[in-house]
């Protein structure tokens, strides 16, 4: 109230009126608003009727859902005031209409996801045909924790025709034109923004996801272990283009396994992005496990636990750098990786936030041919093409073992991406994967390890939302379950 109150004062002197979202209390009832202020008072209210209860929203949880609200009467002009789910469904534009109302303004704090930006313009098309009212949608820029706010507000004219529409991933400001007319209220076209392609859509929403992170959160930079791979080359980039160079500190942490190749690429990376760069060799910390747990083994042979000692090793040794230097640590695995478990806990899940969470390996590949041929918006990278042929070519490998590859032991990734796409965003049934053109028994393999996966993405750190099923607030399955062998 206090804020709310600051704000109020600031209008005070003012012609102009300011419409915002806010949580308001009223009779002990905690509401999702919208508040008019002008003139140093508080002249409306409106309170959110439609409350998701679904995916990462949890409002229903929150806050007490409202009656459909009538207009707010400013400058002898009714306007229907929506927020954000309000708008989903014909109930309260319907109201509003009935009720008098002669535009509507829809106040919106709604994430982004692959594919979003035609459901919101269809969404509002709809109310549009439903009352023959034009419609401003406005809606919010930045990142919290996983979801990223993608901006791209616009409005749509009685008539259908788009006459503004603001930039996607950045704060903007535009003052739109109305003209009142006998039938309806007419907006002047203005600035329209090209939609971005979906690649360039989801690099822009990690890159504002982790900057945000790292800035609401006071973070003074970023650590991450650079492999040579191409997930970590990623990450990297991202982070730069998110923070710059000098907020970014990269460590190559070679094991006997490490080939000469990637030491060269992981160099090569950082001279491209220009990071800063340290070589800390893993071997000698390696025999010093291997010699302490040599006793307690019992001459078993070597396995994967071997494999995830080094993992851990360089776990260890990145977060003592995120301790001393108050660097956050991030983490490199992608969501192929996180779905079947193919990571290593307290190793390299270690970090404090997962660039490429919610990004398969398909996608992975695909966001670094893009941003071989471009620069992000706001980007603080380089100009140039950073990544190499080599790191985009060679098969993918954690290297924790010899001659060791991604594709011993799981399917192709141009496989996987797509078995595991139907199973966790489309939610299909092994009997649609299988009509679909997919082996059964790599369906079975691919879902019994997403499913003995889950204790491990538990104790994942967050990462941006870009899916419609994104592991964490979307996706909630028991770790502890009688259904995991039934498939």
């Amino acid at each position: 109230e206090s804020a709310v109150n600051e704000l109020a004062h600031l209008t005070k002197n003012s012609t102009t009126g300011l419409l915002f979202g806010t949580p308001w209390r009223i009779e002990k009832k905690l509401y999702n608003a919208a508040l008019l202020l002008e003139k140093g008072k508080i002249v409306a209210v409106r309170l959110k009727h439609n409350l998701p209860n679904y995916g990462v929203f949890d409002e229903a949880r929150v806050f007490s859902a409202s009656r459909v609200p009538g207009p707010i009467k400013f400058r002898n002009v009714l306007i229907g005031v929506m927020i954000c789910e309000d708008m989903w469904y014909p109930e309260v534009a319907e109201c509003l209409k009935e009720t008098g109302a002669e535009l509507f303004v829809v106040l919106n704090g709604s994430p982004f996801e692959s594919d979003k930006t035609n459901f919101r313009l269809n969404q509002a098309v709809a109310r549009i045909t439903e009352t023959q009212l034009p419609l401003i949608y406005v809606n919010l820029v930045g990142g919290q924790d996983e979801l990223v706010f993608d901006g791209g507000s616009f409005v749509i004219g009685a008539d259908y025709k788009l006459c503004v529409r603001l930039p996607f991933f950045a704060e903007s400001i535009i003052a739109t034109c109305w003209k009142r007319t006998p039938s309806q209220w007419d907006c002047t076209k203005q600035a329209i923004t090209n939609e971005p392609t979906e690649i360039e859509n989801i690099y822009s929403a990690i890159l504002l996801g982790l900057k945000d992170y790292v800035k609401k959160n006071r973070f003074p930079s970023v650590v991450l272990g650079l492999s040579g791979g191409i997930d970590s080359a990623l990450s990297a980039t991202v982070a730069v283009d998110a923070l710059g160079s000098d907020k970014v500190h990269a460590i190559m942490m070679p094991s006997p396994y490490t080939s000469q190749e990637s030491i060269r690429d992981a160099s090569e990376m950082a001279s491209s992005l220009g990071i800063r760069l340290d070589e800390v060799s893993i071997e000698s910390v390696m025999e010093v496990f291997e010699k302490l747990l040599e006793p307690l083994f019992d001459n078993r042979k070597p396995d994967a636990t071997e494999e995830n000692i080094q993992a851990r090793i360089r776990g260890l040794l990145l977060m003592a750098m995120s301790n001393k230097l108050g660097h956050m640590l991030l983490t490199t695995g992608n969501k192929s990786e996180i779905s079947v478990g193919f990571s290593t806990l307290y190793g390299d899940t270690c970090g404090g936030f997962s660039v490429l969470k919610d990004v398969y390996k398909t996608t992975v590949y695909e966001l670094c041919s893009w941003r071989n041929k471009n620069k992000p918006l706001n980007s603080l990278g380089p100009n140039c093409a950073v990544f190499s042929e080599n790191i985009i070519r060679k098969p993918p490998s954690a290297e924790l073992a010899p001659n060791q590859r991604d594709q011993d032991v799981l399917p192709p990734y141009s496989i996987l991406d797509k078995i595991l796409y139907l199973i966790i965003e489309k939610e299909s049934s092994l009997s649609d994967i299988v009509k679909s053109g997919y082996d059964k028994n790599t369906i079975r393999r691919v879902w019994k390890m997403l499913d003995q996966a889950e204790y491990k993405r538990r104790q994942t750190p967050p990462g941006v939302k870009i899916s419609g099923c994104a592991f964490g607030r979307d996706r909630r399955y028991p770790i502890t379950n009688g259904f995991k062998d039934q498939v």
